[in-house]
């Protein structure tokens, strides 16, 4: 198997989940969908499940939270293509995990770069670009938005290639 990073961000509902399943998608398989949000409401239990229809067959879907180092650890050499969708919920699931604990998120963060980096899979993540707008208004968001951007900077680095998704449009801007 191939070793690649592809690292897809935008904005919120900018089409990046799109544009990395269907790049996922024309790529060989076995292929896996690594989802990390979690069901709390309707409405996201509607989105997942039409998420779920929309992918069919050729793709094994985890659903995981939390443990995205653990996960990567326990599929390793099964998959050529793992999509991660995305980042950003499961920082603001760490977030809530540790009780906005800026070490524990790190120190998780820490773990998933290393683990990115030796997966033997064509990887391609998922996140929001979260530091465009105003400078969040309470302690939380700017949290939030500052863990955010530093773990987009650091899967930017490690990825060969990074697109921004604008508008449903991407823009490669690395590789």
């Amino acid at each position: 198997m191939s070793h690649e990073i592809i690292f897809v961000t935008g904005g919120a509902r900018s089409g990046k989940s799109t544009f990395a399943y269907n790049l996922a998608n024309s790529m060989s398989s076995p292929r896996a969908y690594i989802a990390t949000a979690e069901p709390l409401d309707e409405e996201m239990r509607e989105r997942i499940k039409r998420h779920q229809e929309e992918r069919g067959a050729g793709w094994d879907t985890i659903e995981e939270p939390i443990d995205l180092p653990g996960v990567f650890n326990r599929i390793r050499g099964k998959y050529i293509v793992v999509l991660v969708d995305c980042v950003t919920l499961w920082i603001s699931n760490l977030l809530h995990l540790y009780k906005n604990d800026e070490k524990d998120v790190m120190d998780d963060v820490e773990k998933l770069i290393s683990v990115c980096a030796e997966i033997d899979s064509r990887l391609i993540v998922v996140s929001n670009e979260v530091g465009m707008g105003i400078v969040p208004e309470n302690r939380m968001a700017r949290l939030f938005r500052d863990i955010s951007g530093k773990t987009n900077q650091r899967l930017g680095n490690i990825a060969s290639s990074v697109y921004l998704i604008i508008s449903g449009l991407p823009v490669k801007i690395k590789g």
